[in-house]
C-alpha cells in the first residue's frame, strides 16, 4: 500500500460561499458538503485570487497568479497569454512521483492545450454525455435565458449526475491500478443559466427567498461602470421580485450539485476508500445572482463574487469539524496542498501555502480584476475582518466595513475620518502585489496612487476635480 493519499479535488463553477449550508447566512441545502465539512476543516475566510474563469483555474494548476502568468483574464474573450504545459503545475509533479490520474468535466485553463497535455492520464469531458442525450432523443428546451428556469432533463439525466456517477467509475478504474490516485471533478454548476432537474427545481420558493443583502444598491460614490452593468445586462428595471425566481433556480442548482458529489462521496464510503483520500472541495469564484442587482460577476470585488467555499478532509491529518477563519487564497492554496499531502517539495514552485500548514490563515486577502467582454477595468481588493477596500485605479475607489455594512451597500472612502484606515490598507496591499510582482504597481504613477494617497476622494472629499 503506497503511503501517498489518493487525492479527489472537486471544483465548482460560481458557488457563493454564503450559499453553503454551513455557513448559516442563506437557506441553501447542502447535507453532503455539511458532511464533508465535519469530517474534515472548513475554511470560513477563503477567497479566490481572481472572479473569473480561465485564470483562477490557471492559478488552481500552477499555483501561480494570474498576474504572473500574464492570464488577466478569460482568453475566449479578447486574445491573452494562457497557461501552457512548459509550466510546472500539481499533475506534471504528481505524475513524475507515481500517481495515475483523470480530469473529468469543465477545462477552461487553455485554448490551446488539454489537461492530458499538462499531465493527466485521462480527460472525460461533456461529449459522452451529449453523445447519449442524443441517442437517447434528449432534447431539452429552455426560454428563459440567463435567467434560468427548470430543467425538462430528468435527474438521472442531469449534468450534474452524469458527471459524478462517470467519476465513480474512473475512481473505480483507477483504483485497480495499484498505484496512488488523483482525479479532479470540474462542474459546471452552478454557472448561470441556472437549470436545476425536479425535484431542486422547485425545492425553493421564490416567495420564501430572502433579499440579498447588497440587493438595495444606490450606486451612490460608486465607479460609474458598477451601474452600467444594469444596462449591459438589461436589468435596470427588474425588481427583487424579478430576481426571485433566479436565486430559487441557483439555490436549487447549488442542492443539486450538492447531491451529485454525495454520490461521488457515498461510492468512496462503500468502496472504502474514503479514509485513504484527501478530498478538496472549492469553486473558482462566486456570483452577483442578483446582489447589487447585478448578474453574473463584472467590474466588482464584492465578497459575493470572491468568497468562496473551501473544504479539505484528510482522515488523520486534520481534525474532523474544525474551522479556520484566517484569510486564504483558496486557487493558490491547492498546488502546494496536493505536493504537500504527497510529500513533494514546492516551495520553489508556488508564492502559495498548503492549507495543511498551521500557520496558512492569514490577517487579508487580496482578490485581483483586470476586464471581462464589455471592456478593460483594472482593480486590486484588500480585505481584512473588519475592512475591505478597493483600488479602482481609474475611479473612485471602495471602503466598506464589513462589520456593520456586509452587503457592502455604502462607501465610505470619501469619509476624511477613515483616511487612517485607507493609507494602511494602501499599504499592505501595495507590498503584497509588490511581493507578487503585479505589474499595475511596477511604475511610480500606480505607486504614487497607493503610497502618497494619490487619489484626490481621500484628502478632499469630493469625487471630482
Amino acid at each position: 500500500m503506497s503511503d501517498k493519499p489518493n487525492i479527489l479535488l472537486i471544483v465548482t463553477d460560481q458557488f457563493r460561499y454564503d450559499c453553503m449550508g454551513n455557513s448559516g447566512k442563506y437557506p441553501v441545502k447542502t447535507p453532503n458538503l455539511d458532511m464533508l465539512r465535519n469530517d474534515g476543516k472548513s475554511f470560513t475566510n477563503a477567497y479566490s485570487p481572481i472572479p473569473t474563469c480561465c485564470p483562477a483555474r490557471q492559478t488552481i494548476m500552477s499555483g501561480k497568479t494570474a498576474e504572473s502568468l500574464r492570464a488577466y483574464w478569460n482568453y475566449d474573450l479578447f486574445p491573452i497569454d494562457s497557461l501552457t504545459p512548459e509550466t510546472e503545475t500539481y499533475i506534471s509533479q504528481l505524475k513524475k512521483n507515481g500517481y495515475v490520474s483523470s480530469y473529468l468535466g469543465k477545462w477552461h485553463v487553455s485554448p490551446d492545450f488539454g489537461p492530458v497535455d499538462f499531465g493527466y492520464d485521462v480527460y472525460t469531458d461533456y461529449s459522452p454525455y451529449y453523445k447519449l442525450l442524443n441517442e437517447k432523443n434528449i432534447v431539452p428546451e429552455y426560454k428563459n435565458g440567463w435567467m434560468g428556469e427548470e430543467s425538462s432533463l430528468p435527474l438521472e439525466f442531469s449534468p450534474t449526475h452524469w458527471l459524478a456517477d462517470t467519476a465513480c467509475e474512473e475512481i473505480k478504474r483507477l483504483s485497480s491500478a495499484g498505484a496512488p490516485w488523483h482525479v479532479r471533478i470540474d462542474f459546471n454548476e452552478p454557472h448561470l443559466p441556472c437549470r436545476p432537474s425536479y425535484p431542486f427545481s422547485r425545492m425553493y420558493d421564490p416567495a420564501s427567498v430572502p433579499k440579498w443583502d447588497g440587493f438595495d444598491d444606490d450606486f451612490i460614490y460608486k465607479p460609474y461602470i458598477q451601474k452600467q452593468q444594469l444596462y449591459n445586462w438589461g436589468l435596470q428595471d427588474k425588481t427583487w421580485e424579478d430576481f426571485a425566481n433566479t436565486v430559487a433556480m441557483y439555490y436549487g442548482i447549488i442542492s443539486q450539485t450538492d447531491d451529485a458529489i454525495g454520490r461521488v462521496l457515498k461510492y468512496l464510503k462503500d468502496s472504502g476508500l474514503y479514509d485513504d483520500t484527501l478530498i478538496i472541495f472549492t469553486s473558482d469564484h462566486g456570483d452577483m445572482c442578483g446582489s447589487h442587482r447585478m448578474m453574473d460577476k463584472h467590474y466588482v470585488l464584492y465578497d459575493d463574487v470572491v468568497h468562496v467555499p473551501l473544504i479539505v478532509k484528510w482522515s488523520g491529518h486534520i481534525q474532523p469539524g474544525s474551522t479556520d477563519a484566517g484569510f486564504v487564497n483558496n486557487c493558490l492554496s491547492i498546488m502546494p496542498t496536493l505536493l504537500d499531502a504527497a510529500g513533494i517539495e514546492y516551495k520553489s514552485l508556488t508564492s502559495g501555502k498548503s492549507l495543511l500548514a498551521d500557520d496558512v490563515g492569514a490577517k487579508f486577502a487580496v482578490s485581483t480584476y483586470n476586464g471581462q467582454q464589455f471592456g478593460l477595468f483594472t482593480q486590486r481588493m484588500i480585505r481584512t475582518a473588519e475592512w475591505k477596500y478597493i483600488w479602482n485605479t481609474t475611479d473612485i475607489d471602495e471602503l466598506y466595513d464589513m462589520q456593520n455594512d456586509p452587503g457592502e451597500l455604502n462607501n465610505l472612502i470619501r469619509n476624511k475620518e477613515l483616511l487612517p484606515v485607507v493609507t494602511e490598507l494602501r499599504k499592505k496591499l501595495y507590498d503584497y502585489l509588490k511581493t507578487m510582482n503585479d505589474p499595475l504597481v511596477n511604475n511610480e504613477w500606480m505607486q504614487n496612487q497607493l503610497l502618497n494617497n494619490g487619489k484626490i476622494e481621500t484628502y478632499s472629499g469630493e469625487n471630482k476635480l
